[in-house]
């Protein structure tokens, strides 16, 4: 069975849902009418889950690229008689009387090219019953209650449950091919207009690019600027206009082990990355979306402190049950394959500072807060006081017994401390006395329990002198002790010595977690020992690390969750928000770094990035 490698597709989207397009010219990932809703294509999990493919019949050699500062996505095919180049978007919806479509063009550039058409959707993740016929001028595809039409200025024949089309192309020769979700309307698709909306679609693409001029972004060395781009047009596809919510990436169950069972589903918003998003959407002049997200989880905030959870669905919702689809064979047979995701129900302390220094990240742009703002801030702060010396299952989510992770007890300083900056910064009246003591606290037990002289570094747990977690590489970048702390570089050096490979990736923990299998890399901790290398003055060695991430994105400039070290395999959900953000951050990082006029150890380097 031939899977084509995660590294090997493209993303297309609009704001809603998102799809996955293979170098190959299959569509084999799209979930409709919203990017968390079940798939219509999802070969890419198992060939039996539909696919939408245009390509040459004969062999061919073919590469992708984007349309530069878009998200308009070319897939161009050599073949012995000729050439071909396929373009695929989603144009927005612009009312909503409009339903998602992807646009298809396929244009023979030279010689002669016959091509194949194949439209084999399956709905519900491949479980619905599918049936495909011909209506009209459409194809239509019907699964329970839902329906994908698709009309074509190629001609196909419907067999059995899907359309297909042969046909010869000569130099010049254009097809355009429209498919949109669709439950009950008739109105024309009309695949003639594709070049107006391909138009239209550029420039919205080109002119969102634009909106970030003359911000932050403007310190990022122009060697760098193409992928920071690439990484904010990534984030702009995986942003929920509807809500302003972010998910952490597009699939579900891509291997973090292959052949393994890490497989999980990532279409949700995690509140923990509220911080380090914020910050990357500022960075990149994004200032609407970065107040969309701000007020995403101040809504979440709304609500009792206890009732906050680690995730949630793109529009808030809560109930995120786990389900495994236990008849599909997975990425390159690695199963379950799930949806939904219990680490909903975990208790995890780091959230609560998440969410207060992603509010305090935002204030220090622009903003101010109202009294109900405040007053749902201070609850989450108290809430703090009250749990931080409770044991949590963490930030990497273990299933497993809880312990008393040394960043979840970070993340409460954080909340704390950020909590006591935004009263002074918007002049609130709080229990400033009692916040300061517990910070005070907190501090203390992480100093006395979770660093190991022995280890010589901050440790996972408390009273541990053998876990070592790439998430110690937080106490200098959220400002906790200053980079130049002998306990903080002698940390780096113990993470660069014990998880770190000879190319810079850094593995989040080597220890049993309770789960069979090894997982790759983690990219984001990558870029973590990035910044922390950076804000310790130590630049030859950051920059080398953040060029070898850079050299092991896909062609597209895309990055997974996690890299094989030794192939460069791309492992885990695919393409991954932290990863993208951690990317703009950390050029931020080193440029900044590099500015001769800021000392990269002083306060004025910790003040710009903290």
């Amino acid at each position: 069975m031939n899977f084509t490698p995660i590294s090997r597709h493209g993303l297309i989207g609009d704001g809603s849902t998102c799809a996955l397009v293979t170098d190959s010219g299959s569509i084999d990932w799209w979930c409709v009418p919203a990017l968390d809703s079940s798939s219509v294509f999802g070969r890419i999990l198992d060939p039996d889950m539909g696919e939408f493919a245009i390509h040459p019949v004969s062999p061919a050699t073919s590469t992708q690229r984007y349309e530069p500062k878009t998200n308009v996505l070319h897939t161009e095919f050599e073949t012995p008689s000729g050439t071909l180049t396929l373009t695929d978007f989603i144009p927005s919806q612009n009312d909503p009387t409009d339903t998602p479509a992807i646009y298809r063009r396929v244009r023979c550039d030279r010689g002669v090219v016959t091509t194949e058409t194949v439209f084999e959707p399956r709905f519900e993740y491949g479980r619905a019953n599918t049936t495909v016929e011909e209506t009209g001028e459409s194809i239509v595809a019907k699964g329970n209650d839902e329906r994908l039409r698709l009309e074509s200025e190629s001609s196909l024949t419907v067999e059995n449950d899907r359309a297909v089309c042969h046909e010869t192309l000569s130099e010049g020769d254009v097809r355009w091919s429209v498919t949109a979700y669709d439950t009950d309307s008739e109105r024309p698709l009309i695949p003639s207009n594709g070049e107006e909306k391909l138009a239209t679609t550029l420039e919205r693409w080109k002119d969102w690019v634009g909106q970030g001029n003359g911000t932050v972004a403007d310190v990022i060395e122009e060697r760098w600027e193409d992928p920071v781009v690439r990484s904010g047009l990534v984030l702009k596809l995986l942003m929920q206009e509807e809500t302003g919510a972010i998910c952490a990436a597009p699939t579900t169950s891509l291997p973090e082990t292959l052949g393994g069972v890490r497989n999980w589903d990532y279409r949700y918003n995690w509140i923990r990355d509220a911080k380090l998003t914020v910050q990357a959407l500022y960075a990149l002049g994004q200032t609407t979306e970065a107040h969309d997200y701000f007020e995403w989880f101040m809504n979440l905030c709304a609500s009792d402190p206890s009732d906050l959870q680690p995730l949630y669905g793109l529009r808030g919702e809560t109930d995120l049950d786990e389900e495994v689809l236990s008849e599909h064979t997975g990425y390159r047979y690695s199963t379950p394959v799930r949806i939904g995701n219990a680490a909903a129900d975990q208790h995890q302390l780091d959230i609560y500072g998440g969410v207060v220094q992603g509010i305090y990240e935002t204030l220090r742009y622009d903003g101010s807060l109202d009294e109900t703002d405040w007053n749902a801030i201070s609850a989450i702060i108290e809430h703090i006081c009250t749990i931080w010396d409770e044991p949590d299952e963490g930030i990497w989510e273990f299933r497993e017994e809880p312990e008393h992770h040394v960043n979840s007890k970070l993340m409460c300083w954080v909340g704390l401390d950020r909590g006591i900056e935004i009263a002074a910064m918007q002049d609130r009246n709080a229990p400033l006395d009692r916040w300061k003591t517990v910070r005070k606290e907190i501090r203390e037990a992480i100093l006395e329990r979770g660093y190991s002289g022995e280890a010589e570094s901050f440790v996972q747990h408390f009273d541990t002198d053998e876990h070592l977690d790439a998430a110690a590489l937080m106490i200098p970048i959220t400002g906790f002790l200053p980079p130049d702390d002998e306990r903080v570089q002698n940390t780096i050096d113990a993470i660069i010595e014990e998880l770190t490979t000879d190319e810079g990736f850094v593995y989040r923990y080597k220890r049993d977690d309770g789960l069979p299998g090894e997982e790759g890399a983690f990219v984001l901790c990558s870029f973590w020992l990035v910044d922390a290398l950076a804000l310790s003055g130590r630049l030859d060695e950051a920059e080398a690390i953040f060029e070898s991430l850079l050299d092991h994105a896909s062609p597209l400039g895309l990055l997974a969750e996690e890299i094989e070290p030794e192939t460069g395999t791309h492992l885990g959900n695919f393409p991954q928000a932290f990863s993208h953000i951690g990317l703009i951050n950390s050029a931020i990082y080193l440029s900044v770094a590099r500015d001769e006029e800021i000392d990269p150890t002083g306060g004025e380097f910790s003040a710009y990035l903290n």
